[in-house]
C-alpha cells in the first residue's frame, strides 16, 4: 500500500483514500459520541451551517470550538470528549464544527472513501481501510499550526501506517506523544479554561474504540457513522 501525508493547506488536490486526523480534539469527540448513542455526527464546515441545521433538528446537539479551543458562539457544549459522558445522546444527531478536523473534511472534496480519525479507533481505522482493499492512502494532519507542532496527529498518523503495513507497535509511547504535543502540554497545564486535562486523557487513549469513521457525503453535511472494524 501506498501511504502518503498532507497538511490543512493541501488537502484539495487528494484524490483516492483520505484519513483526516484531529485527536486534539474533534474526531475523538465524534467517535465518543457515537460510542454513547449518538446515532450519527453531522460535519459542516461553518458555524452558520450548526446552527441552520440544529434549527431544522431540535434534538439535535452542536459541539464545536473555534481556533484555540474556545467553544463555537451560540453551540450547546464546545469540543470536549470529557462531557459528552452528561449527556444523553441516544439517538441524537450531533452536528460538529471545528477549526481543524471538520474543516479537513470539508476541503477534501475529491477523496473517495473519506476518513475521520484519532487515536481511540486507529486500528479500527486501520483495519476498516485493508478491507476496503485500498491501494493508495494520504494521512492528513490538521493540527499543525504556527504555534502547534501537531505530533499528536503524527503519533495517531504512524501508528495507522505502521498498522497498515502489518506491524503491531506498543501502543504507550503513540500516547505518551499526544501529551507531549504542543497542543497536548497546554491541556495538560490545566490553566486555559476551555482545555481541561480530562480531554486530554481521552483523547491520548490507544484503541480504546473498535470502529472506524468513514465519511458520507449526504445534502445536510458529512456524515460520520459507526463502522465496526473486522476482527485482526
Amino acid at each position: 500500500m501506498r501511504i502518503r501525508r498532507c497538511d490543512l493547506n493541501h488537502t484539495a488536490e487528494l484524490t483516492g483514500a483520505v484519513v483526516v486526523i484531529d485527536v486534539l480534539r474533534s474526531f475523538t469527540t465524534a467517535a465518543m459520541a457515537l460510542d454513547l448513542g449518538a446515532r450519527e455526527v453531522v460535519a459542516v464546515e461553518s458555524v452558520e451551517a450548526a446552527l441552520a441545521l440544529r434549527a431544522l433538528d431540535p434534538t439535535a446537539l452542536a459541539i464545536g470550538a473555534v481556533g484555540g479551543g474556545a467553544p463555537a458562539p451560540g453551540f450547546d457544549l464546545g469540543n470536549t470528549p470529557s462531557r459528552l459522558a452528561t449527556l444523553d445522546l441516544v439517538g441524537r444527531r450531533v452536528i460538529q464544527c471545528t477549526a481543524g478536523g471538520t474543516r479537513g473534511l470539508s476541503d477534501s472534496p475529491r477523496a473517495r472513501p473519506l476518513m475521520a480519525a484519532s487515536l481511540v479507533c486507529a486500528a479500527a481505522t486501520a483495519a476498516w481501510l485493508r478491507q476496503q482493499g485500498v491501494q493508495q492512502v494520504t494521512l492528513v494532519n490538521t493540527g499543525r499550526w504556527t504555534d502547534r507542532d501537531g505530533d499528536e496527529d503524527d503519533a495517531c498518523a504512524d501508528l495507522i501506517e505502521a498498522l497498515l503495513r502489518g506491524e503491531d507497535p506498543p501502543r504507550a509511547p503513540f500516547a505518551e506523544r499526544v501529551r507531549q504535543s504542543d497542543f497536548g502540554r497546554r491541556f495538560s497545564a490545566g490553566t486555559h479554561p476551555h482545555l481541561p486535562p480530562a480531554d486530554l486523557a481521552c483523547c491520548a487513549a490507544v484503541d480504546t474504540l473498535d470502529f472506524a469513521l468513514p465519511v458520507q457525503r449526504t445534502a445536510i453535511g458529512l456524515v460520520m457513522r459507526r463502522a465496526m472494524a473486522p476482527p485482526r
